[in-house]
């Protein structure tokens, strides 16, 4: 073929018509050997099966499931686990599988083998990605033993779920009770501290700051009752010590002038007291009978001192039978000695009650620092109970999930289809070999053709002659048939013969 220009439909039904049988014969010859090489490959045959996920039978609002990991994801661990070789060496000595080459194979390589002829292909589901089940597929050059090995591997995927869930749940369980030991342990060391502080504070809570307080008016109260006892006390001894001294200065007196004057001076003076409280309860200062009683009441007191003053210099001695003295003077200083005593005990009463107060203010002073430690600690106490609480919950929740997966009532796997026993092999289609074979010679010959009719270097065309010369067709000679030539040699030869 002269290259240099472009090939039309009709060059290439020409070239077709020209190589016809340089196509024909590969397109004939490479199906029928494909064909046949099929027949030698052994046959295959491939046994599956359905698994249904069915999911738990208890509504999930009562129990919820703690096994959360993806159906694909579990899977794929699954098939890892059942494809190892403790699983799957047993099943190959069992059905005696792969034992080509007397068996000299590597068990390695027999491993692979039986690996590459399981498949697990789960069910597409709808858009949240769930996968509400799978195929399961073995395949193998006996249609029986490729049904009982697929149920074998059925069989190991169901209890290696149920085994992985109970576990799964069982040591979530046991991971919520240890951790629901150590709440505990650190919920009873706050509890330990939060008991310890408040033995300690018991008076300085937050919540006792209201009987704090309470008891400190209380106290108060108390103290300036006490106050104003003892001031009273106080005067009433003063008043009574000064009518002692006028008693005991009358009595003396009395003793040196052998008369009864100072003793009704005496009972003078008190007449006009006793008429001085009565004028003051009812009138002022400054009413007339009460000045008039107050000097008079001031005479009689100079006429005592007087008196006084004469037994202080020692001018009359007493005897032991004047000394006694009268019952009235005796009386008042018991009264004297009782309100002493009074004072006293009051003055005892004021310090306590004193002490107290300081107490109860030291108490709310020190309150606001104790709250904040015993905010501290009840926060931590609180946060320790909550998670506690929390714990407590889940490992309820986690027991009664593991005692559902127990009595096999959570998710499980369902059988759906059982594998089934193949009729025909999956394996070799010959027919889609045959195929192939036809296409592959196809191809064969037409490369054939289009390498040959390159290499050609004929002129067919006057369009060939143009485009690989460049120059104009002035004559062209008809293609002589091989039998006109003949024919016409074979007439050259007769007339040359009859000459």
């Amino acid at each position: 073929m002269i290259s240099g220009r472009e090939l039309t439909l009709s060059d290439y039904l020409a070239i077709a018509r020209r190589r016809v049988w340089l196509i024909a014969i590969p397109a004939l010859v490479v199906p029928v050997v494909a064909y046949l090489v099929s027949l030698k490959i052994p046959n295959r045959y491939t046994s599956q099966t359905l698994v249904l996920v069915e999911q738990q039978k208890v509504p999930g609002d009562f129990v919820k499931p703690v096994i959360s990991e993806d159906l694909n994801q579990r899977l794929l661990t699954m098939q890892e686990q059942i494809l190892s070789r403790s699983r799957l060496q047993p099943i190959i000595e069992k059905y005696g599988l792969y034992k080509a080459d007397g068996g000299k194979v590597p068990i390695e390589d027999v491993l692979d083998q039986m690996r590459k002829a399981v498949a697990i292909t789960p069910i597409k589901g709808d858009t949240r990605g769930t996968v509400p089940g799978f195929y399961i597929s073995f395949t193998a050059n006996d249609p029986r033993i490729a049904q009982q090995v697929c149920a074998e591997i059925t069989s190991m995927f169901m209890e290696e779920n149920l085994r992985a869930r109970q576990q799964s749940a069982q040591g979530t369980t046991d991971f919520l009770v240890s951790q629901l030991q150590d709440a505990k342990q650190k919920l009873d060391e706050q509890d330990r501290a939060l008991a310890a502080f408040k033995s300690r504070y018991v008076t300085q809570l937050p919540e006792r700051d209201q009987t704090n307080l309470t008891m400190l008016t209380t106290l108060n109260s108390q103290l300036e009752a006490v106050t104003q006892g003892i001031t009273q006390a106080g005067q009433q001894k003063t008043y009574m010590e000064s009518l002692l001294a006028q008693q005991v200065a009358s009595w003396k007196s009395k003793q040196v002038e052998g008369a009864a004057a100072p003793d009704d001076l005496e009972r003078q003076r008190t007449a006009l007291q006793n008429e001085l409280l009565k004028l003051q309860a009812r009138y002022t200062l400054d009413h007339p009978d009460v000045i008039k009683t107050k000097d008079a009441l001031t005479q009689i007191d100079r006429k005592i001192a007087e008196t006084s003053a004469v037994i202080a210099e020692g001018k009359v001695s007493l005897t032991k039978s004047t000394a006694i003295e009268p019952a009235e003077i005796v009386q008042m200083r018991a009264t004297i000695r009782q309100l002493d005593d009074q004072v006293k005990s009051k003055t005892k009463d004021q310090e306590r009650i004193q002490q107290e107060i300081r107490t109860y203010q030291a108490r709310l002073q020190l309150s606001p620092l104790v709250e904040e430690q015993y905010k501290k600690l009840t926060r931590d106490y609180d946060t320790a109970q909550k998670f506690y609480d929390e714990l407590l919950g889940k490992r309820k929740q986690s027991e009664m999930a593991t005692e559902l997966e127990r009595q096999q009532q959570g998710e499980q796997f369902r059988v759906m289809d059982p594998p089934n026993m193949p009729e025909k092999p999956t394996y070799p289609n010959r027919l889609l070999i045959t195929f192939g074979g036809l296409a592959a010679g196809l191809v064969l010959g037409v490369g054939s053709a289009a390498v040959v009719e390159f290499r050609d270097q004929a002129f067919r065309t006057e369009q060939e002659v143009v485009a690989a010369l460049n120059l104009p067709v002035l004559v062209t000679i008809p293609l002589l048939d091989k039998k006109f030539l003949e024919k016409t040699r074979k007439g050259q030869q007769k007339l040359t013969v009859g000459l």
